[in-house]
This record gives structure tokens, C-alpha cells and sequence, in this order.
């Protein structure tokens, strides 16, 4: 496994706990507003090997009680199982961010008791699912089956949405939230701009419409948070 990035602490990556977090390169996703694009499309760089990586984790058990998985994609990894394995059977507890779009690894995961928390992308409502990733087409059907998975887990799991002015309005949050009903927790997170985003011509919602988003989703979700604006 070649590992594209490694955050050696963070208290904001896996909530409740003190992790680090592991990029792993490549996505079949290209979202306009994307913060990690260098890490969707080839070459990806390496930025260390995977012994050097559990060389790391063994050094900081006591310190770190979680491992943050994201991307990326991690699920397009065929060897994120055992990855996986080999970081639980350190004694962390493993967060894995996902767009979705892979059911079957995120099953096997599941069922074999791999992960700890899962954040997955909605990343907007169906009719403009294809535009939001970049893409000129897709079928939902991955993504129903994965909100289906985590619906019916027994692991603490979120979905979350990036908010993007020019991509997301008030009828999108109605249709997400009947889309994930039943799911304990939901977050909207603000687009923020940097230089690797691919479209730099998209901009951040205000907070007024951040909260009314938020109140739209509230009616189908049990807890709705708007996230990241501090």
C-alpha cells in the first residue's frame, strides 16, 4: 500500500478521539471543488512506504487511539482490507471517508468488523449528483446501497455534505434528508477555496444559507450540524 499523505495528529479528523490521518491517492470522482485533487489523478506521489507507516503507528501507540482513513478513495484500494487489519490489530480504532460508490469493499468491511466510524459524501441531491462529481453521468444505485449498509450497521457513521453556492440550494437539502432519513447525524461543511481546487470559480455559501439548509435537513435527520466555519 503506498501511502500519498500522512497527518501525524489530529483532534478534528475522527471526532472523540486523538488520530492521525492516511491519504490514499486516486478517485473515480473529479468534484470541481475537490481540496485533494492532486491526489484524484496520476502520477500520485508517494510519500511513504507502508512499513514506514506502521513503523510510525507502533511508535505512537498510547499517544493516538485512531486512524483516519481518507482520500481520495480509499475503497478503490483492493488491499484496504488488510490494511485495515494490520492498523486494528495495533489497538486503533480505524475512520474511513468514503464517496460511496463502493458498496461491495464497504460491506466487506462492515461485515468483518474493520472499521469503527464511517463519514460518507452525499454529495447533493439526484439530479444533480453528476455535475457535483464532475462526471456526465452516473448510477446512484452504488450510493443507495451504501446509505442502505450504514443505515442498517451497528458502527457510528455520518453523512456529510460540502456546500458549494453555485452548485446547492434549499430543494437539494429537502430531497438529501429524505434521502438519508433515519440516519442519527448529519453535517454541512462550507466549501473553502485553495489553489488545487479545480474550479476556482466556485465560492462559499453564507451562513444564512447554511442554517437554512440546515433547518430544511432537520426534518428528516435526527441531528443536522453545520461544520467548519470557525
Amino acid at each position: 500500500m503506498n501511502i500519498q499523505g500522512l497527518q501525524k495528529m489530529t483532534l478534528l479528523d475522527y471526532p472523540g478521539r486523538v488520530a492521525c490521518t492516511v491519504f490514499l491517492g486516486g478517485c473515480d470522482f473529479r468534484c470541481p471543488f475537490c481540496h485533494n485533487f492532486e491526489l484524484v489523478v496520476g502520477p500520485l506521489p508517494i510519500a511513504m512506504e507502508e512499513s514506514e507507516f506502521f513503523s510510525f503507528l507502533k511508535k505512537r501507540q498510547g499517544l493516538l487511539d485512531g486512524v483516519a482513513i481518507t482520500g481520495g478513495e480509499p475503497c478503490l484500494r483492493r488491499d484496504l482490507p488488510d490494511f485495515i487489519g494490520r492498523i486494528r490489530e495495533l489497538g486503533y480504532a480505524v475512520k474511513l471517508d468514503t464517496n460511496g460508490a463502493h458498496p461491495a469493499m464497504l460491506e466487506r468491511l462492515l461485515r468483518e468488523g474493520l472499521v469503527n466510524y464511517v463519514a460518507m459524501d452525499v454529495k447533493n441531491s439526484r439530479a444533480k449528483y453528476a455535475q457535483t462529481v464532475g462526471l456526465p453521468a452516473i448510477d446512484l444505485a452504488p450510493i443507495d446501497e451504501s446509505i442502505a449498509l450504514l443505515k442498517a450497521s451497528d458502527i457510528e457513521y455520518e453523512f456529510r455534505t460540502t456546500v458549494v453556492r453555485e452548485l446547492h440550494e434549499d430543494s437539494d437539502f429537502e430531497e438529501i434528508g429524505r434521502w438519508i432519513s433515519g440516519a442519527p447525524r448529519y453535517f454541512l461543511q462550507p466549501f473553502t477555496n485553495r489553489d488545487t481546487v479545480p474550479n476556482q470559480n466556485l465560492t462559499a455559501p453564507d451562513a444564512q444559507d447554511l442554517a437554512r439548509y440546515r433547518d430544511i435537513a432537520a426534518h428528516h435527520v435526527q441531528h443536522v450540524e453545520v461544520r467548519g466555519t470557525d
